[in-house]
This record gives C-alpha cells, sequence and structure tokens, in this order.
C-alpha cells in the first residue's frame, strides 16, 4: 500500500495514491538515478523507500538526492522513507605493477604490509587486524569469491597462502575472510562521517554494514542518537551464529546476499535467508531481502525468470521489502526494474497460496495486552465485513505488530510524528498517515473514518477497527479496540462524548 500523509479534514479528503501491493520496494539511487524526473518516475513506478549508497557519492550528491527525494515527498502528499548505507569497513588488496596478475592454482601468494606495488607472488594488504586474526587453515577469498587462498603460515605483517582456486587478481580487489571473527569495529571513520553527516540530513533508517556483533549495532545507535532506526545488514557467518542478539538490538534486518553467498556456500544461502526473514518476523521488526534480484535489468529491459522467481520468494516468505542495487542506481532500465517488481509483487498477492503461506507462518508470539489487540484486529478484520485496520501508534510499535500479523486487510497506521510517519513507509502492509496530537478516542475514530475513505479503503457504508492507547501519546500504551462505521455522523450519534 503506499504512504499518504493529512493533519485536518481538508487534508484528509485529498486524492492519494494508492499501491496494489503490501511488500514495499527499496529502490537505490545513484549515476541512473539521481534527477528530479527520475526520482519521482520510480517513485510513481513503485518505489517506496529510496536507498543512499554511502560507498558512492559525494556529500553534496547524497544532500542533492535527498533534497529531491523530500521534494517528491511534499508534491504527492507521501511520506517516503529513506535508508542511508553505510559503507563498513571495506577490506581490499594494494596496487599491482602490472595492474593485473594471474594466480594459478597450486602457486604461493602472499599477501603482507608492504606497501611496494604489487606482483606476481604477492601483494599488500593494508589491514593488520586480519593478520593479528589468521591462523593456519584460514580462507581468504578475492574479488567476491572468485579466488580462494588458504593460509599456510602467518604473522603480524604477512600471510603465506596456495591458491585454491586460480584467476586474475587487480588493484584493490575485496578480500572476504568467511571463517574468522575479525577484530573489527563495524564503522570506520568514514562511516562515522557519513552517519553524522547523514543524521543531520533527515535520513530515516541506516543500514550497516558487515556487523558481526551486537555490538557493533550498539555503538551505531549511540551516535546516531534516536535521528534514525538502525537496521542491520546480515553478510557474514559471524552475523548469521549471532542473529538472535544482532536482531534483539537491530531496529530491522536486510539479508544482504551478495557477501553472504560469497562467505558461506552458496546452497547454504536460501535457508539461512527464510530462516531470517521468519526470526525477524516475528520480532515484529521490518526485514529486506536484497542483492541481485533483477541483475539481469543493469543492461536488460526484462528480467530472467529465475529473478522472478526469486523476488517472488522473497513475497511468499513474508519479507517486509524487495531491493534493486545497480538495477536502479547504475542502469539502463531503472523504472523498468522497479515497475517490474511492483508488477510481480501485486501478482503474487493475487495468489490464493500466497495468503494461505502467510497463514501458515505466523507464529504466536507475547502476550501482552498489545499482542492481544492486534491478534483480535487481524480476526475481527478476517471474519467480518472490515475495510482496514487503523492503528494510532506514536513510536510505530504498534503499526509493527499489526504488521507482523500480516491481515489480508490495509493497514493504516495514524501517527503525530513525522519520523515515525516515513521509517513505517518500509514496513508490510502499512499506510502512514500523519495527524495532530489528539486527546479522545472519540476524535481519532473520526480521524481514522477519513484517512480509509480519503484514501480508498472504504466508503461512509462500510466499517473498520481501530486501535489505540489510553492515555493518548504514550508509547507502549496500545489497550483499546473498536469496530467504527466510516461515516462520522454515525460515530457522532454513537460516541457523543
Amino acid at each position: 500500500m503506499f504512504a499518504v500523509t493529512w493533519a485536518a479534514k481538508d487534508e484528509a479528503e485529498r486524492e492519494t495514491m494508492k499501491r496494489d501491493r503490501k511488500v514495499k520496494i527499496v529502490a537505490t539511487l545513484g549515476p541512473a538515478s539521481s534527477t528530479y524526473e527520475m526520482i519521482r518516475d520510480l517513485h510513481e513506478a513503485g518505489a517506496d523507500v529510496f536507498r543512499l549508497n554511502m560507498s558512492h557519492g559525494s556529500h553534496d550528491e547524497i544532500a542533492e538526492r535527498h533534497r529531491i527525494i523530500r521534494q517528491v515527498e511534499e508534491e504527492y502528499n507521501s511520506p517516503i522513507a529513506i535508508l542511508a548505507d553505510l559503507q563498513g569497513p571495506k577490506l581490499r588488496v594494494g596496487v599491482f605493477a602490472n595492474d593485473a596478475e594471474d594466480l594459478i592454482e597450486g602457486a604461493g601468494f602472499r599477501l603482507d604490509l608492504d606497501e611496494a606495488a604489487g606482483t606476481a607472488t604477492r601483494v599488500n594488504l593494508p589491514h593488520p587486524e586480519i593478520f593479528q586474526a589468521l591462523e593456519p587453515g584460514s580462507t581468504l577469498l578475492v574479488n567476491d569469491g572468485k579466488i580462494r587462498l588458504r593460509v599456510e603460515e602467518c604473522g603480524p605483517d604477512f600471510a603465506n597462502c596456495i591458491v585454491v582456486t586460480g584467476g586474475t587478481i587487480s588493484n584493490r580487489k575485496g578480500v572476504n575472510v568467511p571463517d574468522v571473527l575479525l577484530p573489527l569495529a563495524a564503522l570506520s571513520e568514514k562511516d562515522r562521517a557519513d552517519l553524522e553527516f547523514v543524521c543531520d540530513l533527515g535520513v530515516d533508517w541506516l543500514a550497516l554494514s558487515f556487523v558481526q556483533r551486537p555490538e557493533d549495532v550498539e555503538e551505531a545507535r549511540a551516535l546516531a542518537r534516536d535521528r534514525a532506526f538502525i537496521l542491520s545488514k546480515i553478510e557474514k557467518p559471524a552475523a548469521v551464529e549471532r542473529f538472535d542478539q544482532i536482531l534483539a538490538a537491530s531496529d530491522g534486518i536486510m539479508v544482504a546476499r551478495g557477501d553472504l553467498g560469497v562467505e558461506l556456500p552458496v546452497q547454504a544461502v536460501p535457508p539461512i535467508q527464510k530462516q531470517l526473514v521468519r526470526k525477524t518476523r516475528r520480532a515484529a521488526k521490518p526485514v529486506i531481502v536484497a542483492t541481485q534480484m533483477m541483475e539481469s535489468m543493469i543492461e536488460s529491459p526484462v528480467p530472467t525468470r529465475a529473478e522472478v522467481s526469486d523476488v517472488a520468494g522473497a513475497i511468499y516468505e513474508g519479507a517486509d521489502a524487495v531491493m534493486l542495487s545497480a538495477e536502479s542506481a547504475a542502469g539502463s532500465y531503472p523504472t523498468e526494474a522497479v515497475s517490474m517488481m511492483d508488477r510481480v509483487a501485486a501478482e503474487i498477492e493475487t495468489d490464493p497460496t500466497y495468503r494461505q503461506i502467510i497463514a501458515a507462518s505466523r507464529q504466536t508470539t507475547g502476550a501482552s495486552v498489545a499482542d492481544a489487540i492486534v491478534a483480535a484486529a487481524r480476526e475481527i478484520a478476517e471474519t467480518t465485513d472490515i475495510k482496514a485496520i487503523c492503528c494510532y501508534s506514536q513510536s510505530g510499535t504498534t503499526a509493527l505488530l499489526t504488521a507482523r500479523e500480516r491481515p489480508n486487510v490495509p493497514i493504516i497506521a495514524i501517527t503525530s510524528e513525522l519520523n515515525t510517519a516515513r521509517a513505517l513507509a518500509l514496513v508490510w502492509g502499512c499506510t502512514t498517515v500523519r495527524t495532530g496530537k489528539l486527546d479522545r478516542f472519540k476524535m481519532a475514530v473520526i480521524n481514522a473514518a477519513r484517512a480509509a475513505r480519503a484514501g480508498g479503503f472504504a466508503t461512509e457504508e462500510d466499517q473498520i477497527v481501530v486501535t489505540a492507547g489510553v492515555p493518548f501519546n504514550i508509547p507502549g500504551t496500545t489497550n483499546i479496540l473498536r469496530v467504527a462505521p466510516c461515516d462520522e455522523r454515525r460515530i457522532v450519534k454513537t460516541d457523543p462524548e
């Protein structure tokens, strides 16, 4: 569903766009998608969230993209979530005298701290922390795993290796260390500067790259100081092993299958993806499935059948969002990629099997009052003729709990907090509505009825479910549920107070 905003009755009746799907689409911006016209077109085509990749682009370029997104948000009367993806500690080899060398299987190859240009037998690896953690038998992967090295001997400033899988190694290729917990902070000095910059700019989500431990998340949260929600990218085996603790420390999760597929056997990635999605859903936190979802559309106007099946699989699993990377950032067909993902999602969600899978994967959770309220709201909506569930949520928690239920009716999340409204644009099924602060439940019901009508979810003849917490404006107090008409006159008549 699409995100809309309004605060008063006249604004509530403004026309808004509406999505015919519940899963959200994240589109990465880059050289192919940095103009107002392109960002507007991507939003119209289906992008609910825009990703700013801090690995590329200057601060001035990032600030301009942010400005354009907020302009589109204002013009379309729709909160848009902005996700700033921090680069993380990139591990790369140095440069070669000949720019590249061919490594032969079975040959020896040395990595060291010597800054001299590389040869066919050695190259600089300017990361002493890697040498500190290596042991004989450790594996080093170069160039997205195309080259595999096994450590035979190592010290504080070198690693003598055997080439297990050969190939061409060239300047500044990335290095992965899959079977070692590296003594690296998740935030480099660049990341710290970028974090402060984007938080001041006003992004809604921060994505942390190469998270290994919950302490990485806690460090970022301390630096963010409640200016953005924290989303952890799971792309290392160490993160999978400590996933429960990382999930508890995070506001959301990205299953980043690129590096995960490099550092783990590729056949292990699909079951891990399913496990992570299900655990994150159970925790009532948003989860994004990312990387290579429609990669062929970087150069082709249509995806492969396998890519369509991959996107469909993530949707059937109940992921909150699916993400485009280079497809929208640097490809030749950015709007087509978003539009295709939109059409795939809409098709899957009309499949009766989809509802069966979602219902079967729903898990019984906590026994708090809020848990009971949102579960009851879904039950009522699915067993009677209810058009939408409207939940008042200052912090977003009630909306997240409602989304965890994966109801088959729209979720209208109403909040007075702009940051909450924007952040919830990432969450499955949520249409976010901004209103003024309320102090009476009757006004909450009236505003919910206006929201449902203005969004095209209901008419005056229909009914909605309204949930809220009394007293108002106190996070975490969801304790009331009402089935209400969408006709304000009937609301006033039945609740004159």
